[in-house]
């Protein structure tokens, strides 16, 4: 019987270190495509996302991507100081701060946007298995309301 107890108290018995582990190899897969853009992991979801539309508030853009003020606004100081992005205070409301992408950020979308094809090559999953694993994820992540 303690075997059992032992066994089910393993670190690698158990899900945070399943998600842990997944979530450093996805940050190290795509390393190698993000490095030549000159973008972090976390720097390119951030992409990803203003892709999707500018200009957007940085409260906006955080809630969109599940990060805090203090883990966005330093990404978002590193992306002006690189040139792909502008913060401007937004003239109604000097607590909000807008954020566009600069044609500097604008230029590499088509290269962000194909680092995706890159990284589902790597996986070696076909769609049907990515898209449950996604969905999965997702469900985990942000589980429905009652």
């Amino acid at each position: 019987m303690p075997n059992k107890i032992i066994s089910a108290h393993r670190l690698a018995t158990q899900l945070p270190f399943a998600i842990y582990g997944v979530a450093g190899r996805v940050a190290r897969m795509h390393k190698p495509f993000l490095d030549p853009l000159g973008l972090t992991f976390p720097q390119y979801l951030v992409m990803l996302e203003l892709y999707a539309g500018t200009p957007r508030y940085v409260g906006d853009l955080g809630t969109s991507l599940g990060m805090d003020t203090g883990t966005i606004t330093p990404l978002l100081k590193r992306l002006e100081v690189c040139g792909m992005i502008s913060r401007l205070r937004d003239p109604s409301d000097e607590r909000r701060v807008i954020i566009n992408l600069t044609p500097t950020g604008e230029a590499i979308k088509e290269e962000v946007w194909n680092v995706a094809g890159q990284i589902k090559s790597a996986c070696k999953m076909d769609e049907a298995g990515m898209a449950s694993l996604r969905d999965t994820l997702n469900d985990f992540a942000r589980p429905a309301v009652d």
